[in-house]
């Protein structure tokens, strides 16, 4: 991916993106280097979720002339469409960040399953 802006639905289509700054101003907000914060980009760290967002559309607000605040962030998650299309361009752009692609849950492989053992009967053989 050679992009690392993404569009996210909010109040209008906002740019979602981590450039230098929004990168520093994360590490500084949450006291964490970004070996740590990648660990802690997961689905159910809502305030790590929300400084990501924060940061993230930090430079579009600038560009577009508005003060973004976390709560503000907040108010602006609550608009998207449906919580988990916010969910996954954050985490998009947190990826394109570092050159990797996001891959959707439904395209990971599966370790193969060994159909469990039953007795069509449910008795034992012996009987």
């Amino acid at each position: 991916m050679n992009n690392d802006v993404v569009i996210v639905k909010l109040d209008r289509p906002r740019e979602l993106r981590f450039n230098h700054t929004a990168l520093k101003t994360l590490v500084s907000l949450t006291g964490m280097d970004l070996e740590d914060i990648d660990e802690a980009v997961r689905p159910g760290n809502f305030e790590m979720i929300e400084n990501l967002a924060y940061c993230g559309l930090l430079k579009d607000a600038k560009e577009h002339g508005e003060e973004l605040t976390p709560e503000r962030t907040i108010e602006l998650l609550d608009q998207a469409p449906v919580y988990a299309h916010a969910l996954e361009k954050v985490f998009q752009a947190w990826y394109a960040a570092f050159g990797s692609q996001l891959e959707p849950a439904g395209n990971q492989p599966q370790p193969a399953e060994k159909p469990a053992r039953r007795n069509s009967t449910g008795k034992k053989a012996s009987e």
